[in-house]
């Protein structure tokens, strides 16, 4: 077992501004909703928040397009109301991260401004600029956002990089100049008192810079291979560098975003104690086990939990015990609703929620709650394409639509697989607009908000929310804390079809067995006498027999053996 640092044991809470809580009801949350809601943060037992972009931006992408990184976007607030959520957060003993954008910025930053009124700007240098090959861009390299990486110019009739929306110009991070710059910048906010940064896109700060055509697959134009930009040699340098001469200096916590494509070899020259620089990485692999993002022309009962898949995306990260450190999350402001994903909202709305906190939270890491996880909001219901208030969503849904999908088709999937599904106003309570706004929102509230909120589930000791509340209460505050914390992770029958179970274990073994599924499941563990039950996602008592365990649909036990 390592050391033990302050961020091994928080409880995390993510907050996505824009959608959080309105205080002056123009429709967008704003950093004095959040102030507002901090006693309920702290109710609920969370002690650290992650709370998005609240930058200046002229919000091409929520946010992570920012134009200045010492100023606050005017509609969530000033800089004296940042200032005063630290301290008031602190006062409760809540820490505070940020979202650091280091990727890019957006083109209407002063930085790119400059740079692209000449060839010879002193600003040039702070982006990526290349010269076209044979009529088009410098290289056939594809967008995460759909296109090209590359964008023509024509004040230079040059192309600037931009990985992912054309706003958001990628940084040269090869600029040692550039690089002092934000080092600069990080150091004022943590001398502002925030307690460290989730550190957005990271992966793909290097670039391959011979700038070569990559491998295109069969009926693509652009080339997919990630490679080009994902996880090079060259990033490593550079955080080593941010974390000499800033992150050491302070006793903050940094955690990396690097997507999907990383492998835990990967992850562990980000974060391992011997020579990362950083303190653990967000990885996505997770997020999609259940086929719905590969599922266009699927109907929603053809979408199932691939659980001995799931099973070993988790199983993956837990065996950098020791190495590193792992952050545990079912979601974020990218991905769809887990209760919509892997539970069951209709039929078994309670238990499917509870199950899936439960089996999260006895995990080997720093969990981390998405705002509205913890009273099960679930995906959207929209019934139109422009209810999906996102950039992206509409160039796929011109594209799907090409492709001959019709508009329900696009619908169904956006409605199973959008980023929109996490970005929907938190619900408050059962009033217009969920309590989030006396106005309209910028995006409309899931309908269901008039049963599903914070107001119905608060004063119900058996509901969802105090569920989490039960579950946060036991990681912080019970005999059980060492092992959950810093105990060893060990997965109990990988190719079971139905169940997910895993052993903890340090100065007590614990066991935690999830039911996935709809159905009554028998579950046997030979090597383990049981000794008491300590928590179940059920009302009632659970039936145990011996070793031998009947769980009922989306039922899940925490157990002490020995």
């Amino acid at each position: 077992m390592k050391e033990s640092k302050w961020f091994k044991e928080a409880i995390g809470y993510q907050i996505y501004p824009r959608s959080f809580k309105d205080s002056n009801n123009d429709g967008i949350g704003d950093i004095r909703g959040i102030i507002s809601k901090l006693d309920y943060l702290s109710y609920l037992g969370v002690n650290l928040i992650w709370i998005g972009p609240i930058y200046k931006s002229p919000m091409d992408d929520n946010g992570y397009d920012v134009s200045d990184f010492y100023q606050i976007a005017e509609e969530y607030g000033t800089l004296n109301d940042v200032e005063e959520l630290i301290t008031e957060a602190h006062k409760r003993d809540i820490k505070i991260i940020f979202d650091l954008i280091l990727n890019h910025t957006s083109d209407e930053h002063p930085w790119f401004i400059e740079s692209r009124k000449s060839k010879d700007n002193p600003y040039r240098d702070y982006y990526i600029w290349q010269e076209g090959k044979n009529g088009g861009p410098p290289t056939n390299w594809a967008s995460f956002f759909g296109g090209s990486c590359w964008n023509f110019d024509p004040q230079t009739n040059m192309y600037y990089m931009k990985i992912f929306s054309n706003k958001m110009p990628d940084l040269n991070w090869e600029n040692k100049k550039f690089r002092d710059e934000m080092k600069k910048m990080i150091k004022w906010w943590l001398d502002k008192g925030i307690d460290g940064f989730r550190m957005d896109a990271i992966a793909h700060l290097a670039k391959d810079t011979s700038f070569s055509d990559g491998k295109v697959d069969k009926g693509y134009i652009y080339s997919g291979e990630w490679s080009k930009f994902s996880n090079r040699d060259e990033l490593f340098i550079y955080l080593k560098e941010l974390k000499d001469d800033v992150f050491s200096k302070y006793d903050c916590v940094t955690i990396g975003e690097v997507g999907g494509g990383a492998s835990t070899k990967d992850a562990l020259r980000y974060s391992s104690y011997k020579n990362g620089s950083i303190d653990m990485v967000f990885t996505f692999d997770h997020c999609w086990e259940n086929g719905a993002f590969m599922s266009e022309h699927k109907k929603d009962e053809e979408i199932k939990t691939n659980v001995i898949s799931l099973k070993k995306q988790f199983a993956k990260w837990q065996k950098l015990y020791n190495k590193s450190w792992n952050p545990l999350y079912w979601l974020n402001h990218d991905h769809p609703r887990v209760i919509s994903q892997y539970g069951d909202p209709i039929n078994y709305f309670n238990e499917s929620a509870k199950m899936l906190a439960q089996t999260l939270h006895f995990m080997w890491g720093t969990p981390f709650i998405y705002q509205g996880e913890e009273i099960g909001m679930t995906n959207v219901d929209f019934n139109r394409i422009d209810q999906f208030k996102d950039t992206y969503i509409f160039d796929y849904a011109k594209d799907a639509k090409k492709r001959g999908l019709s508009e329900d088709q696009i619908i169904n999937y956006l409605r199973r697989t959008s980023r929109v599904n996490a970005r929907t106003p938190m619900q408050w309570d059962g009033s217009i607009y969920a309590g989030f706004s006396n106005t309209k929102p910028w995006i409309d509230v899931i309908g269901n908000y008039s049963y599903i909120n914070v107001k119905n589930q608060i004063y119900d000791q058996n509901s969802i929310l105090n569920h989490y509340r039960k579950l946060i209460e036991f990681r912080k505050d019970s005999e059980y804390k060492k092992t959950i914390i810093y105990g060893k992770f060990k997965l109990i029958n990988m190719k079971h079809p139905q169940i997910f179970a895993y052993l903890r274990e340090l100065d007590k073994k614990i066991i935690v067995l999830s039911n996935f599924t709809n159905e009554k499941t028998q579950f046997t563990i030979r090597n383990y006498q049981f000794r008491k039950l300590i928590i179940s996602s059920y009302l009632d008592s659970p039936v145990i027999n011996r070793k031998s365990y009947t769980l009922r649909p989306f039922e899940s036990l925490v157990i002490e053996v020995e």
